[in-house]
């Protein structure tokens, strides 16, 4: 028996069955070996100065500030969401968390036509927009914003609900209890029980924006320094010059592995 880091514990288990240990290796070479060969093909000697490219900076700018702010969107509009279904019994409710998980499924491309459908200048609120306040949303940077929340939020109200239903709901009965409101109640006691799922949650709709391609290139287009991030210089360099598709595709993946890296105990990892 050996003990674990929290003191409990840990009997040893049988031994691996020859006939699932040859598919589980089989299946991490898989998926391990286009990253050892991304990092292998990397031209590290003149990285710093791909890197310090003008094109390479304006991309990875506009993909933290676009991420960003579709994040705080998500956060905005996911948490009430996710509060509605994990606490607030409905008619359909199951319909209504099949449709938020729809982005998960919906192949990115066919997200971009919806939202072209939407919010493009003939669209079923665009023209409204367009008209009434002048905004046009399709090939801007609010555009780019867009079409990440739409394919990320998902993640934060999954991420969110299962931190709300794994909750102990006798501390906000407690609360109400002692004369606390709905919304205090919500902030000073349901907010802070599920702050880590909330933090893994945004953290991991913060990625998902990063890497978003197929939206964001059919709604947004791909405009150097307007809608042109990070996912969308990997395809267009990747026509002209493999090298530099190479060094782009390195910075995703250093940033991907950091956010990994930052989520090990609270998402990746169980007790």
């Amino acid at each position: 028996m050996t003990r674990t880091h929290g003191g409990r514990v840990r009997r040893p288990g049988p031994g691996v069955p020859l006939a699932l240990l040859l598919p589980a290796v089989l299946g991490l070479v898989f998926l391990v070996l286009p990253l050892v060969g991304l990092v292998a093909r990397t031209p590290w000697a003149d990285l710093p100065q791909r890197l310090a490219a003008p094109g390479v900076l304006t991309a990875l700018r506009l993909s933290l500030l676009t991420a960003t702010l579709a994040t705080l969107l998500c956060l905005l509009l996911g948490v009430p969401l996710a509060w509605l279904l994990a606490r607030v019994e409905f008619p359909g409710r199951r319909l209504v968390r099949a449709l938020v998980t729809v982005p998960l499924v919906l192949p990115p491309v066919v997200g971009g036509v919806a939202l072209l459908l939407v919010f493009g200048r003939r669209g079923l609120l665009g023209g409204w927009l367009d008209a009434t306040f002048g905004i046009s949303l399709p090939f801007t940077t609010a555009g780019v914003v867009l079409a990440e929340a739409f394919v990320a939020m998902p993640f934060l109200v999954i991420a969110v609900e299962g931190a709300l239903r794994g909750t102990d709901g006798r501390y906000e009965e407690a609360a109400a209890t002692l004369g606390a409101g709905r919304w205090t109640t919500f902030t000073h006691v349901t907010l802070p029980l599920v702050a880590p799922g909330l933090a893994a949650g945004a953290v991991l709709c913060w990625a998902r924006a990063l890497g978003e391609f197929g939206a964001t290139i059919t709604f947004a287009g791909n405009y150097p320094g307007r809608t042109q991030t990070m996912p969308l210089a990997v395809y267009l360099a990747l026509e002209t010059d493999v090298q530099a598709a190479v060094v782009l595709s390195l910075v995703l993946l250093a940033v991907s592995v950091a956010i990994l890296a930052g989520l090990h105990d609270r998402w990746i990892t169980s007790p």
